[in-house]
């Protein structure tokens, strides 16, 4: 009767050979190549470094103002700007100044290659059903993998460092945009779609003159989404050596530093404040916007 209580498993020394075979496979390819596929990434270092200097080299003042800026364009709102201008002095003035700047250059520049590369594989999702079958499942494994899962295979073939750290952030956020995308021209009215038929649209200018501008609201919850995904990647992959406040919250976890845990927390939640407050409102903009002009 033991054999009901003992799950019946492979031989040993079967899944032994299997697991030295991939993982030998795996360390043969990254001797062969890597050095090859890392300087195939150095076009990209070169951007993240310069987002980094702009970001920490500009005066505080300057950039309080750009955001201040950036938060009145999306938003119109005084609360918004008055509570991005707030949570910036109070990142200054706990210390924390030049590693908030790295770690929004990292999410933003993240943000920017996340929605490059998800608005099209959003279309594709939405258009070609076979494709977007493959996707869907490859998605539900991306969301429901532990984020850690994303480091091996990344520093297996990059190293650490800038570079695969920004990879991972970019794998770990990737899929709301592609999935909203999707749901956002789902959800044009199809008394729209025949409407443009009727004038005589072709695919594309159906796609993006009537679809797109329409899912804007529901692709800019994407990437509210996306960029809270990569905020909350950024502490993960400080350990494979992205700097900022993530590697402040590694380092206050290791030596058990409790306040500099709390700080550090404190600044990564209040740029999270900021990108949302200034997504969502611009997210509502969009709504109101769509909603007046059906109307």
């Amino acid at each position: 009767m033991d054999w009901l209580f003992r799950f019946p498993q492979l031989d040993p020394d079967l899944l032994l050979a299997v697991k030295r075979f991939i993982d030998g496979s795996l360390r043969t390819f990254t001797r062969a190549y890597g050095a090859a596929i890392e300087s195939s990434f150095y076009p990209l270092q070169r951007i993240l470094i310069f987002f980094e200097n702009v970001a920490t080299g500009a005066p505080w003042p300057i950039v309080i103002i750009v955001l201040a800026s950036i938060a009145w364009l999306c938003a119109r709102s005084r609360s918004v700007v008055l509570s991005v201008i707030g949570v910036l002095i109070a990142i200054g003035l706990l210390g924390l100044w030049q590693d908030a700047m790295r770690t929004i250059s990292l999410v933003f520049t993240a943000t920017i290659f996340a929605i490059a590369i998800g608005i099209p594989l959003g279309i594709i999702l939405n258009r070609f059903r076979r494709v977007g079958g493959v996707m869907q499942t490859i998605l539900d494994i991306m969301q429901t993998m532990p984020p850690f899962v994303y480091l091996i295979p990344v520093v297996m073939l990059l190293g650490i460092g800038r570079v695969p750290g920004f990879i991972a952030v970019v794998i770990y956020a990737i899929p709301p945009i592609i999935r909203l995308t999707d749901l956002g021209i789902r959800l044009v009215d199809k008394e729209v779609l025949e409407a443009a038929d009727a004038y005589g649209c072709s695919r594309q200018q159906k796609l993006f003159k009537v679809q797109l501008p329409l899912a804007l609201p529901t692709i800019m919850a994407g990437i509210n989404q996306t960029i809270m995904m990569a905020l909350g990647m950024v502490v993960i992959a400080s350990m494979i050596g992205v700097q900022g406040l993530g590697l402040n919250v590694l380092q206050a976890i290791a030596n058990q530093y409790f306040t500099q845990g709390i700080f550090n927390g404190f600044a990564i939640v209040g740029i999270a404040i900021i990108f949302d407050r200034i997504s969502q409102a611009y997210g509502q903009r969009l709504q109101k916007h769509r909603g007046s002009a059906h109307e």
